[in-house]
């Protein structure tokens, strides 16, 4: 009875759409993603969140879309951002350089993950630090808390002023994200393998890897090429305790683009090879994306990079269990799906950085908007991935400048592909119609609302009188007895 049941409500809901519109998501980027995505950046850039940015997304073979709204900088006759562009990458230094760097040592056999980090740093040699390992470092889990490097002698300093912390009893087991960790890994490869973290990842890492727009202290003859981190000159690393160590630092530092981070998800989807080369064993790989589990398995995290945690707004709604990734305070975010075999890199001039539940908004809306094209035809009907997706839209089409006017991207556009964007439009507009009856209709089972939403959308499409549209306007909304 339930399977008839859900079968006819299935049928009722995909009469609120057309069949292209359900199907639209099996055709990666459809076009109802790309524009959806399109309007995901203006929309951020018109609520003054960022004043530019670009989404790319792939698979292992190689870029799908992209996506890229804004100049690089506010200079008159500044070009338009692309996938070359280089940003600030703030945070995504600890998976796109340092975790990988530790991962070459742990491949050459020069470093365990048990390792006391005793072992390394005579600083730490007290009884109450002796338990800290390095993979404690790379889980957030050694119970070290930040603190604002010293100028001067800066990393000597650092690293006695966390070797001074008092010792915590959860060491091991909590979940406490902190900058010194990530620190103290950088200065970890310098210390192991006699080369400084930049020069360590360019030789080892970007060259071989083929990622020539990433790198650390961008020269001046780039600056022009990268956008700038608000308050800061391009080429500048936003993070004040990167700067006091020199610009090159195991928790951020790197600069690069969307290209290149493309390049090196590819490499995460390939197990360490790409392009028929390998850079990382398959081993370390999966070492480096395998969940440790925190605070008694609320949390998970990998080796540097996050899975499960309050940091796991890029995973949107529909990356599988097994995806991972991880954010940048300068406004970008990554986020890798082995098992489905995709990726998401959405790179900003992030302007707003006191709304941080916005900011993480549009990286969870970016994210599901992606996962769900990938997503639909694993469902019945694609019904999971097509709410959320017609929940997104209706948010966006409520926006009376996305609604009312055609931006001159939407213009361009509508000149290449005709027709089509405005069938497209009035799809996204249908779903946003069902997602406002949707409102309507209360709590309960999820089947049972839908059905509930295709009658209401049924009597919507009988009120097509002048006479009951008028009755409509006065606000007497008792139905006439053939609209029953």
């Amino acid at each position: 009875m339930f399977a008839v049941r859900r079968i006819f409500t299935i049928l009722m809901l995909c009469s609120l759409f057309p069949a292209s519109a359900l199907l639209a998501s099996y055709e990666p980027p459809g076009l109802g993603c790309v524009l959806t995505l399109d309007l995901l950046l203006e929309q951020a850039i018109s609520q003054n969140l960022i004043a530019g940015g670009i989404i790319v997304t792939g698979n292992q073979e190689g870029i799908i879309s992209t996506t890229a709204k804004g100049t690089i900088s506010t200079h008159p006759g500044s070009p338009l951002i692309d996938d070359h562009t280089l940003f600030d990458l703030a945070s995504l230094t600890k998976v796109v350089a340092t975790a990988p760097a530790v991962m070459k040592l742990l491949d050459a056999g020069l470093i365990n993950l048990s390792d006391p980090l005793s072992h390394w740093f005579p600083e730490f040699a007290e009884p109450d630090h002796e338990e800290i390992t390095i993979l404690n470092l790379l889980t957030h889990t050694s119970g070290l808390k930040d603190f604002d490097v010293s100028p001067n002698h800066s990393m000597r300093r650092a690293v006695r002023k966390a070797a001074a912390q008092k010792y915590r009893r959860w060491t091991g087991n909590r979940f406490d994200y902190a900058d010194i960790n990530f620190i103290l890994l950088g200065e970890l490869v310098r210390r192991v393998s006699g080369q400084t973290l930049d020069e360590f990842c360019q030789r080892q890492i970007y060259g071989p890897l083929g990622a020539h727009e990433t790198m650390f202290l961008p020269p001046r003859g780039l600056h022009a090429e990268i956008a700038p981190t608000a308050g800061y000159r391009s080429g500048v690393v936003g993070d004040s305790n990167a700067r006091r160590l020199g610009s090159v630092a195991g928790h951020a530092g790197l600069f690069g683009s969307a290209y290149d981070l493309a390049r090196f998800a590819r490499l995460m989807l390939g197990g360490g090879a790409i392009d028929n080369k390998r850079i990382l064993s398959e081993q370390v790989v999966a070492q480096m994306t395998s969940p440790y589990l925190c605070n008694n398995g609320q949390y998970r995290r990998g080796l540097g990079w996050d899975i499960n945690s309050p940091f796991s707004a890029p995973k949107g709604g529909f990356f599988s269990e097994v995806s991972c990734g991880h954010t940048g305070y300068s406004g970008s975010s990554i986020w890798i799906d082995p098992q489905n075999d995709r990726f998401v890199i959405l790179l900003t001039r992030r302007v707003n950085y006191h709304d941080p539940r916005a900011f993480n908004q549009l990286r969870r809306d970016v994210s599901t908007i992606v996962s769900a094209d990938f997503e639909m035809p694993g469902e019945v009907c694609g019904l999971d991935p097509l709410l959320e997706v017609a929940k997104i839209r209706a948010r966006l089409l409520q926006q009376e400048h996305v609604v009312q006017q055609d931006s001159p991207e939407s213009i361009r556009l509508a000149s290449q592909i005709g027709p089509k964007w405005q069938y497209h439009l009035r799809v996204q507009r249908r779903s946003a119609k069902a997602e406002r009856l949707l409102s309507k209709v209360g709590d309960g089972h999820r089947f049972a609302r839908f059905a509930k939403v295709a009658r209401i959308d049924n009597t919507y499409k009988r009120m097509h009188t002048s006479k009951k549209r008028r009755r409509m306007v006065r606000g007497d909304s008792r139905p006439a007895s053939s609209d029953i």
